[in-house]
Order: C-alpha cells, then sequence, then structure tokens
C-alpha cells in the first residue's frame, strides 16, 4: 500500500509533538534535580540536632518529668524515714510506759501496807520489859518478815539521822535550835520516809537543826 504524501499541516504536528515531548523530558529532569536537591537537604537537617541541638522540647520534657521523678523518690525516702523514725519513738514511749506501770503498780498498795510497818516497830519500842521474850520475838519476827517483803518488790526505807536536810525526800516537822550539829541536819526521824523503786512514796517526817542563838 502506497505511503500518503505528508502535507504541510503533517509536518506542523509532528514538529510540535516533537518539541512537546523535548520539554516533557526537560521537565523530568529538572524535577528530578530538585528532588535530588530537596532529599539532600532534608538528610543535612536531619544531622544538624545529632549534632548537639538543646532546642528539643521533647527532651526537656523528659529531663523534667525524670527530675519530677526523683523529687518525688526523695520525698517518699523521707517520709519513710520519719515516719520509721516516728514508729520507733512510740515503741520506745510505750515500752518505757509499760516498764513505769510494772515497777509502780504496787505504788498505792505500799502506801496502804506502811502504817502496818509503823505499827509493828512502835509495838516493838514501847513493850514494857515486863512483856515475855516469846512476844517481843513474835512482833521483831513479823515486822521482819514485812520489810523483806517490801524490800523484795523494790521498797526502801529512807533513814536519815545525821544527814543533811534534803527537801526532796524528808519533811521538816520543826526546827530545833543546836550547838552540836550544824545548821539543816536531821536531828531525828519521827516517821521514816520510803522509797519505791527510787520513786518517793513518803516523805521521812523529820527534826532539823538550827543555829543556836
Amino acid at each position: 500500500m502506497a505511503k500518503e504524501p505528508q502535507t504541510p499541516m503533517d509536518d506542523e504536528l509532528a514538529r510540535h509533538e516533537h518539541e512537546a515531548e523535548g520539554a516533557e523530558q526537560a521537565a523530568e529532569k529538572v524535577a528530578e534535580e530538585r528532588l535530588m536537591e530537596g532529599e539532600l537537604e532534608g538528610l543535612i537537617n536531619d544531622e544538624e540536632p545529632l549534632e548537639g541541638n538543646v532546642d528539643n522540647p521533647e527532651a526537656e520534657m523528659l529531663a523534667a518529668q525524670v527530675g519530677e521523678l526523683e523529687q518525688s523518690l526523695a520525698d517518699a525516702k523521707d517520709q519513710a524515714l520519719r515516719a520509721a523514725a516516728e514508729a520507733q519513738n512510740v515503741r520506745r514511749r510505750a515500752e518505757q510506759e509499760a516498764e513505769k506501770a510494772r515497777k509502780f503498780a504496787l505504788e498505792k498498795f505500799v502506801k496502804e501496807l506502811l502504817p502496818v510497818v509503823d505499827s509493828l516497830e512502835k509495838a516493838l519500842e514501847t513493850m514494857e520489859e515486863g512483856a515475855s521474850e516469846v512476844h517481843r520475838e513474835g512482833v521483831s519476827m513479823t515486822l521482819k518478815m514485812q520489810l523483806d517483803v517490801l524490800n523484795k518488790f523494790g521498797v526502801e526505807s529512807i533513814e536519815p539521822h545525821g544527814e543533811p536536810f534534803d527537801p526532796q525526800v524528808h519533811e521538816a516537822m520543826t526546827m530545833v535550835p543546836n550547838p552540836d550539829l550544824d545548821p539543816n541536819t536531821v536531828m531525828d526521824v519521827m516517821q521514816k520516809g520510803y522509797l519505791l523503786n527510787g520513786r518517793l512514796v513518803r516523805p521521812a517526817m523529820v527534826v532539823v537543826s538550827q543555829k543556836a542563838n
């Protein structure tokens, strides 16, 4: 089949198509070059934070959270130490109160028993010489047994005859001038005092000397 002769119009269309193809290829080449340049700039920008960018909001937020957690941990440790110390103090006070209650639980009983001891001592002192030896020995043994029981439970007597007057454990009933003794010396004990495990249960009633005129 014979090829149809091209007209000037066909030549013009072919020329335009060739130019369009060339322009399209040039545009694609420019676009590729720009894309490569953009990727390179992106890589450069991505590397900048690795070199030490300090203006990182996420890192600053994490650092702040770490600081808050460390402070919370320190506060919790401090509170735990305070609670442990307070618990130890409470336990120590409870032990002290229990020990005190154990030591002085008999205080009221001892106070009630002391007049019995006083009566036995008075009876022994005032017995007439005509009293039988058996009677004297019975009262003396009863008094001794009573005092032994008191001593067993931490009771001790205060007999300050000849000692300096001590208002902490003595009660002065009267003061008498006495040139033979230093002033404020216990001349006579009218009633013995008693201690329970070191605590005063009853002061000693005494007569105290004073300077002679």
